[in-house]
């Protein structure tokens, strides 16, 4: 992303701004919502926290720094650590109780099922002459 004419503290501002939230996709799939998280270089198991309340699926995860690696003759990372947090609406129908995740390769799969839409479709009415 460019940004001409801006000072070099708002740009780092917003390169920080976009980076420190969890970049998703979300798609259906029959009757779930899947929503993946690219979550590299994390333990799922110690690491993330999935929920399911008031129709919002919140994802919570921290990645830690190894300090080990740094040494006297220095050390730089561009990596980011910290903890980070998404939310996502649920459509109408969510089952929050059936919710499935699975970890593979970096990347966090959440499956929430979603009931079919109840209730009848939409009633053409006739309008009469009078």
């Amino acid at each position: 992303m460019r940004r001409f004419g801006l000072p070099e503290q708002f740009k780092r501002f917003v390169d920080e701004w976009e980076t420190s939230w969890l970049r998703t996709e979300q798609y259906r799939d029959a009757d779930s919502l899947v929503v993946r998280v690219e979550l590299p270089g994390i333990d799922p198991e110690r690491d993330v926290e999935v929920t399911v309340h008031d129709g919002v699926l919140s994802i919570k995860a921290e990645r830690r720094e190894d300090v080990e690696k740094k040494s006297k003759n220095g050390y730089r990372s561009e990596f980011k650590y910290g903890s980070f947090a998404r939310a996502v609406d649920l459509p109408r129908g969510a089952r929050g109780e059936d919710v499935s995740a699975s970890y593979h390769d970096g990347v966090l799969e959440v499956r929430v099922p979603v009931a079919p839409e109840s209730g009848p479709g939409p009633t053409k009415v006739n309008v009469s002459r009078d």
